[in-house]
């Protein structure tokens, strides 16, 4: 591959044709043609661009009025990238350009073009030509591609930048909508709102199936919108607009994921034990029920790698502490789960801090809570208290939360924490008054404003940065897993932004609702995240809320989420279940419904004790899963159009409609397929098989059934499988014995 350096002498040598619509334009001696490794500065009046390589096949846009970027602006890019030319750069350029000027940079086989002042993105090919991705959206009768609006009191402004896109583009990623209207895995045609609260997180970037990664590097709210010719990108508050690009070959989504990793950063590999199954529900209320719960673990000796003690362990939120009237001696909890069943211990946390919390007043007088534009900086509601959210944008709130979550927790022996409700700027929902029956009032959500800036124009750092306390706190205190340079213990969010991949951190589904419907959407949600460039993800097996564990629809729905959830990057069982059990009084959500894996039925329990052990079966696949997901950023998850867009048609004209046949069935790397069952009282389900790959056929790999290993050939086609409750439609390629070897 040509690097970004010595391309002046290949381009006056060659001659190659740029194709636009129906304009062919030679490339070699003509103006335009002028390039180099630097980058390129724009001064367009009061505006200013500068256009750099970044990362490999990368090129870096950033724009600000009337004054330069400062290089300060928050950023979730690495600098210098993992891989690819670009690190410590600045403002560095060296071609200058003033109004409707023409300038051309390349870096390896990505080319911006700036025409009369338009700036193009195209990918150079094999044979030389060159391919346009997508351009600065110009029309006769058309807003500015680059349009500002500065009406804010600082020196701030709104921005919307256009550019051009085909009606049959097919558009992937821009993270979780995970609830529960959204089975699209094409999102083209749609508005994605760029604002994080329960189940959705949005992440400003997205793949487009022409083989192009585009990622807007910019924490602020605003909108992604998809039209048929357009594409706009709408920050609600800004004082750099911020993008970056990469290409590959249409097809190669995995080489894009590895450019946007090497930029953005990558996964950490996991601790093994975690990879096994989390018991979880809400909630666990008092000690006694955690050591009776690992003591019925190890009488059923059935196997467990983590136990979870959810929210309101505390006396008042913000303590982050265990209320000790119910947790007396959490070190010696922590010993005796791990000895009875050898699983670590999670814990919950909220960011919200009430003023009853021993914390309060240090919080306040030293400035480490959020606050609101005008008020006393109250954000939400919960349990009958008003709250404020810590601020976790300040180094010194980060540091001061460890603290407390290390005194309280890490040093007594329970090592992994759940970061819940930390979405930003209120606690954790899209409404005001969390927690009370008039949250349907139609209250403008709090105006927050943090230390790094307000909600609007940073509000989705808020929680990537709540992630960074305690990765901050993990790296101070451990070192890393001396056998993959990984983790030695893990967070669990409910909400992040682009690069909280390069965290010891796992992301979940938020709240979901218990229907065999919304089992089937959570496919399409995680293989989204997936191609955002987060495959460290999870859900709540059998959904969040409305499963009756004493009926046997909720019955039969957990055994098919479980199911599913075998075959996840981690198998975690949550939820706040319904039953004939009332709930203690004496605390808050103080549930006693069960939801470990012998309350759901006789039957049942013993199809989900052999789910649970395939589980461990599987763990050195999935281990290997996720040292190449570290190394290179390739995506565990799967969607169909990731493996066979080159090889079968179906998979594309399927994706492009969001077809369920083929949006709702995913690999797990590149050996499995996974179809999971959604319609209740189901016996059968039709699966499509992909057609292979030539070079796969070549390894005379073919689609066997999991479970009688019937050979089903190259694929191409529709099968419809016996699909028993302990039968999951899941075909493998290759040999099985291999596969449970982690040999992939």
């Amino acid at each position: 591959m040509l690097g970004s350096l010595g391309l002046c002498s290949l381009w006056g040598l060659i001659s190659v044709s740029l194709v636009k619509g129906s304009e062919v334009l030679a490339v070699g001696d003509q103006d335009w043609a002028q390039f180099n490794t630097t980058g390129i500065r724009i001064q367009n009046g009061f505006e200013r661009i500068y256009i750099q390589p970044f990362g490999t096949n990368g090129i870096r846009v950033r724009a600000s009025l009337l004054r330069d970027p400062t290089g300060r602006e928050l950023s979730a890019l690495l600098d210098p990238p993992l891989e690819g030319p670009g690190g410590n750069q600045g403002l560095s350029y060296g071609q200058s350009i003033g109004y409707l000027g023409n300038a051309t940079l390349q870096n390896g086989n990505l080319v911006a073009n700036v025409t009369n002042g338009v700036l193009s993105f195209w990918r150079t090919e094999s044979n030389g030509s060159l391919s346009l991705l997508t351009s600065e959206y110009t029309d006769d009768k058309a807003l500015p591609a680059r349009y500002y609006r500065q009406d804010f009191r600082s020196p701030s402004f709104a921005a919307e930048y256009s550019f051009t896109s085909d009606p049959d583009d097919q558009i992937y990623g821009t993270g979780q909508q995970a609830c529960c209207m959204d089975n699209t895995v094409n999102k083209k045609g749609q508005v994605v709102d760029l604002i994080n609260f329960n189940s959705q997180v949005p992440i400003p970037m997205f793949m487009s199936s022409k083989g192009f990664l585009q990622y807007f590097n910019m924490p602020s709210q605003g909108r992604l919108e998809f039209g048929a010719y357009r594409t706009r990108f709408v920050s609600s508050e800004a004082t750099v607009v911020d993008y970056w690009i990469t290409t590959a070959t249409p097809g190669d989504y995995d080489t894009l994921q590895e450019q946007y990793t090497a930029v953005t950063g990558r996964q950490p590999v996991p601790p093994e034990w975690i990879l096994g199954y989390q018991q979880s529900k809400l909630r666990y209320y008092n000690q006694t029920q955690v050591i009776d719960l690992a003591q019925r673990f190890h009488d059923e000796q059935v196997n467990v790698s983590m136990i979870v003690v959810d929210f309101f362990n505390w006396q008042y939120q913000g303590d982050w502490s265990f209320n000790t009237e119910f947790w007396p001696d959490p070190a010696g909890m922590a010993a005796q789960v791990k000895a009875l069943t050898g699983a670590e211990m999670m814990v919950s946390l909220w960011p919200s801090v009430e003023d009853l919390s021993v914390n309060y007043l240090t919080l306040q007088e030293n400035g480490l809570l959020a606050t609101t534009r005008d008020g006393p900086g109250i954000q939400d509601s919960f349990a009958g208290v008003y709250t404020r959210l810590v601020d976790s944008t300040n180094p010194a709130s980060r540091e001061f939360l460890w603290k407390r979550l290390n005194d309280s927790y890490f040093s007594k022996g329970i090592h992994n924490f759940w970061i819940d409700q930390a979405d930003g700027g209120t606690l954790g929902e899209p409404f005001e008054n969390n927690g009370q029956t008039i949250n349907s009032l139609p209250y403008a959500r709090a105006f927050t404003q943090y230390f790094i800036g307000t909600q609007e124009g940073a509000g989705k750092m808020y929680p990537w940065l709540h992630q960074q306390a305690i990765e901050e706190g993990f790296r101070n205190l451990t070192d890393p897993d001396p056998a993959t340079n990984g983790c030695q213990y893990m967070s669990l969010t409910r909400s992040t932004f682009a690069g909280g991949q390069r965290f010891c951190s796992y992301l979940w589904s938020g709240d979901t609702s218990s229907r065999f419907d919304v089992l089937l959407q959570q496919v399409t949600a995680g293989v989204s995240v997936a191609a955002s460039g987060m495959s460290s993800w999870t859900l709540d097996i059998g959904g969040f809320t409305g499963l009756d564990v004493d009926t046997a629809y909720g019955q039969q729905l957990f055994v098919r989420w479980l199911a599913m959830g075998t075959f996840l990057p981690y198998m975690r069982v949550h939820g706040d279940r319904l039953c004939n059990i009332p709930a203690d009084t004496r605390q808050y959500l103080a549930n006693n419904c069960p939801n470990e894996p012998w309350s759901y039925g006789e039957e049942n329990y013993e199809i989900i004790k052999q789910y649970i052990a395939l589980r461990y079966q599987l763990v050195p696949y999935v281990k290997r899963l996720f040292q190449m997901l570290h190394d290179t950023g390739r995506a565990i998850m799967r969607p169909l159009y990731y493996d066979f867009s080159v090889s079968d048609e179906m998979v594309v004209n399927a994706t492009a409609t969001n077809n369920p046949l083929v949006t709702h069935q995913f690999m797990l790397g590149p050996r499995i397929l996974v179809a999971p069952v959604g319609v209740e009282n189901a016996t059968t389900k039709d699966v499509y098989l992909p057609r292979l790959p030539e070079a796969w056929v070549a390894q005379n790999l073919s689609w066997s059934h999991w479970w009688n290993e019937t050979d089903y050939g190259q694929g191409g086609q529709i099968v419809n499988v016996y699909a028993p409750l302990d039968q999951i439609p899941v075909f493998y390629l290759g040999e099985k014995s291999d596969i449970l070897a982690g040999n992939v």
